[in-house]
């Protein structure tokens, strides 16, 4: 997960449908920003973009999904293990291509529709029968990475679809069938981009009738007003003007019922304005917790929850805009050229780590027998004399307006990479940009710069979903064409003994600090913080925490 598509603007009319007067206020005492008990009122660093998980790609519109919305099945509490879901069991046929899924019964929708293997089928034939705008990469992004195609490609460039089929089989068994194996089932499915939506609500409010055009997608009433699932809390009001989102208990839940009666999301983009929000008691916790802050506010007696590492941030080499990028000596002095350890205990929390490799070491794959790039100012001042590389000036890009979990203040994070690259003789054209959409824009596609930083937080415990999302095909991000190496990520991504497949990781894993297509930084244990009265949340490496089990103590 890495943050919202570029180019995808949010209908102008949506302002003014969701604001619903007072939907924050009236849940506080007196309207003086303290929370009720039954109230709790997080803040986040930025809006979400659109509430039908279907069709995004963004953390904060994914925090939501995560508390309204459920999937089939989903990761273990606080760690990333598959575990029952709205499926309790499944298992998948001989051929590794049909997999049976047993699905809970007495579960509704919070329309009051059933929840069934039907409903299951209506979701993801839904899917996979898009049309137009819906087959966008900036709409459909998670479909698109995890199933490539669909039932008929509109663009010549998408992939065959890995989905075939749906088949109910009863009310409570369903068949997913898949045109290959794929490492990517079931894990992939815990995603909040397949959670389950009503069929009746899709259908009545037209939830795949995404208008407009690729540079201005204007999205359905459904995905920004009604948005219908199965989960503990269920969505009341988005005050767009005052940037609150509320949502609140589902009293008709078919599991152990949430103990507040709402969850206000409030958009304080400044992590120091959290910072005092909390302490004032405007707000009783927000995320991304600033490393300098997570002692200090331990200190105060806040519950800081901090997560396991799950994410990598990278200096991103595009190969594509200058031919001496494509030169093996250039890149490897690059790598050398950066002092990452004392970036990461000087700017990141406790906790963190350098990367030797572009996924972290919990994750079956890691191989510490990759090829390393300590800081040697010296051997990257050699390589780049051996390459004729003395004089070479690149563009060097970076994020404004942001924090992410794997880089928490991203300017101070490039300026000593900046030096660090200064310091071995490369000459640096630097330019900062908005982090949505130019940054992106800028960083995934095209050649109008050199290098750029960037990363990731798994979606879940392969993986294929760490090196696979970077470098399993051609992509404009790094520039390059390496097809040996896509072959062996179809090899690993269809071989279905987990031992075999791990090993082929560990291959891949060598073969990219080889080739070396950027540098990895580092991994980064993000916190968020809950107030000194607020229990039962878990910190999860997928920023999957469940509100439902939040209280305030007595």
């Amino acid at each position: 997960m890495r943050a919202s598509r570029p180019k995808v603007a949010i209908a102008a009319v949506a302002v003014a449908t969701l604001a619903v007067a007072g939907c924050a206020e009236s849940e506080r005492d007196g309207g003086s920003g303290q929370s009720t008990r039954d109230t709790l009122v997080f803040g986040v660093a930025g809006d979400p973009k659109v509430l039908d998980p279907s069709l995004a790609s963004d953390g904060e519109s994914l925090r939501v999904a995560r508390q309204v919305f459920e999937t089939l099945v989903r990761p273990e509490e606080g760690g990333t293990k598959v575990s029952p879901g709205l499926a309790e069991s499944w298992t998948p046929d001989s051929t590794g291509t049909v997999w049976t899924f047993k699905l809970r019964s007495g579960v509704k929708f919070h329309d009051g529709a059933e929840f069934n293997a039907d409903a299951v089928c209506v979701n993801f034939n839904r899917w996979y029968n898009s049309t137009g705008l819906m087959q966008s990469p900036d709409v459909t992004a998670y479909w698109q990475d995890v199933m490539g195609g669909f039932a008929k490609n509109e663009d010549p460039e998408l992939p065959p679809s890995l989905f075939k089929s749906c088949t109910a089989k009863d009310a409570t068994t369903v068949d997913l069938a898949f045109t290959r194996v794929s490492s990517k089932i079931p894990a992939a499915l815990m995603l909040p981009s397949f959670s389950m939506h009503s069929p009746k609500a899709l259908e009545q409010y037209q939830a795949s009738n995404v208008t407009g055009s690729a540079d201005d997608i204007k999205y359905p009433s459904y995905a920004m007003e009604h948005p219908t699932g199965t989960g503990p809390f269920k969505f009341k009001s988005w005050n767009v003007a005052d940037k609150t989102l509320t949502i609140e208990r589902n009293d008709d839940y078919w599991g152990d019922k949430a103990k507040l009666k709402s969850l206000v999301f409030r958009t304080i983009s400044d992590e120091n304005a959290r910072k005092q929000a909390l302490r004032s008691g405007d707000i009783q916790g927000y995320d991304l917790v600033g490393p300098a802050d997570v002692e200090p506010l331990k200190g105060e007696g806040f519950n800081v929850l901090t997560r396991p590492a799950f994410n990598i941030l990278y200096l991103a080499i595009n190969q594509k805009g200058n031919p001496k990028l494509a030169d093996i000596k250039v890149r490897q002095a690059i790598a050398y050229a950066l002092n990452r350890k004392a970036l990461v205990d000087s700017k990141l929390p406790p906790g963190a780590e350098v990367a030797t490799q572009f996924m972290p070491s919990t994750v079956e794959g890691w191989n510490d027998s990759v090829t390393k790039y300590d800081y040697n100012v010296e051997k990257a001042k050699q390589l780049l004399a051996e390459a004729g590389a003395t004089n070479l000036t690149l563009r060097f890009f970076y994020p404004t307006e942001v924090t992410r979990p794997y880089m928490p203040s991203p300017k101070d994070l490039f300026e000593l990479l900046a030096a660090d690259l200064q310091a071995v003789g490369i000459k640096l054209e630097t330019k900062g940009l908005k982090w949505s959409p130019d940054y992106l824009n800028a960083a995934t596609s095209g050649s109008a710069h050199d290098l750029h930083m960037l990363g990731w937080t798994g979606d879940y415990g392969d993986g294929y979903n760490f090196i696979g999302t970077f470098f399993d095909r051609p992509k404009d991000e790094w520039g390059f064409n390496n097809p040996a190496l896509f072959e062996k990520f179809k090899k690993a991504d269809t071989t279905a003994d987990l031992a075999a497949r791990t090993a082929l990781y560990k291959e891949l894993n060598a073969d990219i600090m080889n080739f070396l297509p950027g540098v990895p930084i580092s991994h980064s244990p993000p916190a968020l913080v809950l107030g000194k009265d607020v229990t039962g949340v878990v910190a999860s490496p997928l920023t999957d925490e469940r509100y439902s089990k939040a209280e305030f103590k007595s």
